[in-house]
């Protein structure tokens, strides 16, 4: 079976020097496609010296985290740019929407998301999408922007049904990760009638680790424990899951 891991920080400065052992750790169980959001210019760096280590593994994104956004977003956004034409990415991501910790540059928020949604259409690539506090804000924003070539993955779903139902319905798929294991989440119900088919699994490491590790430090290993639980959910085999969410992550981002 070959699990994807549709979402990882794996250079994020909590796995320290350990970063190597744990991408080792996760190919040898099957955890063997590792795709890598960007959050800023200072994780550009560390981000592409994984890649540079495992190329057929490790796969980057490229892109402006909404929590990352500043007054000087015009400034970031154009240093960002930049990297399309200095090597391939696979998405435009992370990217989006962030209400929880502040409003503050909700403005620019909206702006840079909007931005880099035309990045991506115009390079033909998926888009990744953080969405915390403002899930109906960013359907909005992409039913307005309606685009052919507007695609990709809404990392770390956690709305509610019918939100599921109409990120499906615009070719979407729904990023599920630990929180689908969290007692009282709410997640299971919310994607009790979407199909696998629109599912990709993520773990969102070093964050939101599924239980039995909840409040520890999460790594792509643990993808196993979401799938299983996905699996169970869903009525169907370990490897169906597997077999699914891979399929359809070489459907998104074209690897």
């Amino acid at each position: 079976m070959i699990f994807t891991d549709t979402h990882t920080h794996l250079y994020s400065k909590e796995f320290e020097n350990e970063s190597t052992q744990l991408i080792e750790k996760a190919i040898k169980n099957g955890v063997s496609r590792l795709f890598i959001p960007n959050i800023d210019l200072q994780s550009i760096q560390p981000m592409l010296d994984l890649v540079w280590q495992f190329p057929e593994n490790c796969f980057p994104m490229m892109g402006l985290h909404p929590c990352s956004v500043s007054e000087n977003v015009d400034e970031q956004l154009f240093q960002i740019q930049k990297w399309f034409k200095k090597r391939k990415f696979y998405a435009v991501g992370e990217i989006g929407l962030d209400f929880y910790w502040s409003l503050d540059l909700k403005e620019q928020q909206i702006m840079a998301f909007k931005k880099q949604c035309l990045w991506a259409i115009q390079q033909d690539l998926p888009i990744n999408i953080h969405a915390r506090n403002a899930t109906s804000n960013v359907i909005l924003i992409l039913q307005e922007m309606k685009h052919p070539k507007l695609r990709g993955i809404f990392h770390c779903f956690s709305g509610n049904a019918m939100e599921a139902k109409q990120i499906v319905e615009m070719g979407f798929y729904l990023g599920i990760g630990g929180v689908l294991t969290f007692k009282n989440s709410g997640l299971s119900e919310a994607i009790a009638d979407i199909d696998l088919q629109n599912i990709v699994l993520e773990t969102d490491a070093p964050y939101l680790a599924p239980v039995p590790y909840r409040g520890k430090r999460n790594e792509s290993f643990y993808i196993i424990d979401i799938a299983k639980k996905l699996a169970e959910l869903k009525r169907v085999t370990l490897k169906n899951v597997a077999d699914i969410t891979t399929e359809n992550s070489k459907k998104v981002f074209g690897i």
